[in-house]
């Protein structure tokens, strides 16, 4: 990658930078509208990551990054703490998120030029993780993923879907089933459509079909992502996640969380740490112009679970495959 000629003009699934604006594609558009958001100030950022614009834990932290390097060139250092509280809150969760933005403020060189630092890194890493996962991806393995882990989640090629990405371009004959993922449907208009754009076959089930395909012996093995990974292994990811992981282990199947080594919360023990945001209820009771709850229906709608490390096969980061007693043991480490 030629980091010069990217500096002026950046392409990447779900984020571009032209003409010295930082561009989001938003995600509540597709599958059906490929819409461009600019999102270089912060206003329009933040308000892009609460409405899931833009999402999915390292593409959440490079935009913030972004943008929080862009407005450090014009603002006061007071102006951009201000502004760097705010991204930080806008989704809870996500450790990504609080990791480059405090990487900004506490880095000794421009923002701007840090912050493509994050960009570069992340595509990288998403090579990398690619790469050790597709190692435990067998010739005709039949993958079961929930959520959006892929291009439109990171700045590469993803983490979970780069996986499977990267086992497909080696020549392996696979094919995915994607939970559509409840409430906002994210593996079906996401992960179906990066599927459908690199010719990778697929299957869409709806949630709650998984565990049966899993005792038909129709899933070799699951991967999915992991918005923030306690220092035991435990894992906050999309809601659902528990689900699966409890039938994977029941039926057997190897379950992998694929993540950035960065999404490891040091700081955070265990999942019982790990603040889980709850969104609106108009997201439960239908989508878009389609309603299928009364207005006045009592909903219940946190946007992650927690699953605990002893349902984990292996976290496969950009550092390696790691089992939950050698992330442990890793991380007391580098503590």
């Amino acid at each position: 990658m030629n980091k010069n000629k990217m500096n002026k003009n950046i392409y990447t699934t779900g984020l571009k930078i032209e003409n010295g604006r930082i561009w989001l594609l938003d995600q509540q558009a597709l599958p059906h509208q490929e819409l461009w958001l600019d999102a270089t100030e912060p206003a329009v950022m933040i308000a892009a990551i609460k409405a899931l614009k833009t999402r999915g834990a390292p593409l959440i932290g490079v935009s913030a990054a972004l943008c929080l390097g862009w407005y450090s060139q014009e603002h006061t250092r007071e102006e951009i703490e201000t502004v760097a509280i705010q991204l930080k809150a806008s989704r809870p969760t996500a450790v990504n998120l609080m990791w480059a933005v405090d990487r900004l403020l506490q880095c000794s060189v421009p923002l701007k030029t840090e912050a493509l630092a994050i960009l570069y890194e992340d595509i990288t890493l998403c090579e990398r993780m690619g790469k050790h996962g597709a190692a435990l991806i067998s010739d005709g393995d039949r993958i079961l993923t929930h959520c959006n882990t892929g291009g439109l989640a990171t700045a590469g090629i993803g983490t979970a879907l780069g996986v499977i990405r990267t086992a497909w371009a080696q020549g392996k004959k696979i094919h995915v089933y994607v939970d559509e993922t409840r409430p906002l449907l994210q593996g079906a208009r996401l992960t179906t459509w990066e599927l459908q754009q690199a010719g990778i076959p697929y299957t869409l089930i709806t949630d709650n079909m998984a565990a049966m395909l899993m005792q038909q012996k129709k899933i070799d093995k699951v991967f999915l992502g992991a918005d923030r990974v306690a220092r035991n292994g435990d894992f906050a990811n999309k809601i659902g996640t528990y689900s699966v992981a409890v039938n994977a282990r029941y039926h057997q199947v190897p379950f992998y969380p694929v993540a950035p080594y960065s999404t490891i919360d040091l700081q955070c023990l265990t999942g019982e740490c790990i603040p889980i945001e709850e969104r609106a209820a108009e997201e439960v009771k239908g989508y878009g112009t389609t309603q299928w709850a009364t207005a006045d229906a009592r909903t219940y709608n946190p946007a992650f679970d927690v699953t605990p490390a002893q349902l984990v096969t292996a976290l496969v980061t950009d550092r390696g495959v790691f089992s939950s007693k050698a992330l442990q043991e890793d991380a007391l480490a580098v503590l």
